[in-house]
This record gives C-alpha cells, structure tokens and sequence, in this order.
C-alpha cells in the first residue's frame, strides 16, 4: 500500500489510493493483442493501459510490464464503458480519442493527413490506416472499476505514462508528446 507521504493529491482519499493499488497490480498484467481484447472487454466502467515494445516509439520511455517486461506502459486512461471507448474511440475516431490524435502527431514518417469537422481529425482512410498500426504494434490491459476518475488520477500520477499530459506532474510531461499534440492540433483549421 501507498504511504500518505507518497500521495501527492490531496483531494484522493485512503480508498482511491486503495483501489488505484488493485487497478495497477491488474493493468501490469498480460496485456492483451487488441484483437482478443475486443472480445473480453465489459461495458462496464474502468481504466485501461496501452502497451508497446521500446522500439515502437523509442524516444517514450514508461513503466516496463510485469507479466511481459519487453513491452512499456505509454497511456492510461478512464472510461465509463471501457467496451464503446476502446472500439469506437480509440480503435476508430481520432476526434474523440486523445491518443489516436497524440500518435498520429508523433508518427511524423507516416504522413498521416487531417481535415476539419468540427475539429481537426484524420481522413478515413488514415483513420483505418493508424487503426490497423495500433492492432500490429500496441497491447492494452484494464480494470474494471465503477468510479474510475480518482483511480486514473492517482495512477497517472503514480505512473508518469509518457503519452499522457493531463494530471501528469509538470516535469514529467515529455516536450516532444506536447509537440506531437500541437502539430497534430495545427494541421487543420476551420474553413474561413
């Protein structure tokens, strides 16, 4: 367990900090290939990791796995349903997905091309084609959890994931995602 000198977030009680323990002993399980992770994932709510080996996006470096330490944590994130917000977000539509829009930045060699909605997205056929990069080359693991704000909080915190930028302490935000994020943010505008 977390001593109370080791929680930095104030507004997180004993039991988030309590349950944030359970979450991560399962996120740093056997991480899943993202096909056999569509056909068990619940619709109930949780928080969930995204995994990759060094080489993948070598400049990020994270928590190695404990079931498979060739491969390292890059994101974590919350959701209400993890089934809808894993399949219809981060495996499909990079306008409601900070890490498709973050990985699209930083997969720079990939040419990844955005247009303009109501906000700056990948054009379909990008959007297929960094759905099937994320299925060769990125694992994922969860955690059932009810209430999965404070949890994701405290493990973010915890953690320092290199793809995630909200919740992460100043000096541990990565100069290079916040790059990506813009690049990706500036490569489409509103038709004027």
């Amino acid at each position: 367990m977390t001593t109370s000198a080791m929680r930095p977030d104030d507004h997180l009680s004993d039991d988030d900090w309590d349950r944030a323990d359970d979450a991560q002993h399962l996120l740093f399980g056997a991480p899943f290939a993202l096909d056999v992770a569509a056909k068990r994932l619940g619709r109930g709510g949780g928080v969930y990791a995204w995994w990759a080996a060094p080489s993948v996006l070598p400049e990020l470096t994270g928590e190695p796995n404990d079931v498979d330490p060739g491969l390292r944590l890059l994101y974590l994130g919350r959701a209400g349903n993890l089934r809808g917000r894993i399949l219809r977000n981060h495996l499909r539509r990079s306008g409601s997905s900070t890490l498709r829009r973050t990985l699209a930045g930083l997969l720079v060699s990939e040419k990844y091309r955005t247009t303009w909605t109501d906000r700056v997205v990948l054009v379909p056929e990008d959007e297929t084609r960094l759905t099937a990069w994320m299925h060769a080359n990125l694992r994922l693991t969860w955690a059932e959890e009810p209430e999965p704000d404070n949890v994701e909080a405290a493990l973010v915190r915890r953690l320092h994931p290199p793809l995630n930028v909200s919740g992460v302490d100043p000096e541990h935000v990565r100069p290079a995602v916040v790059a990506a994020k813009n690049a990706y943010n500036a490569s489409a505008a509103p038709a004027a």
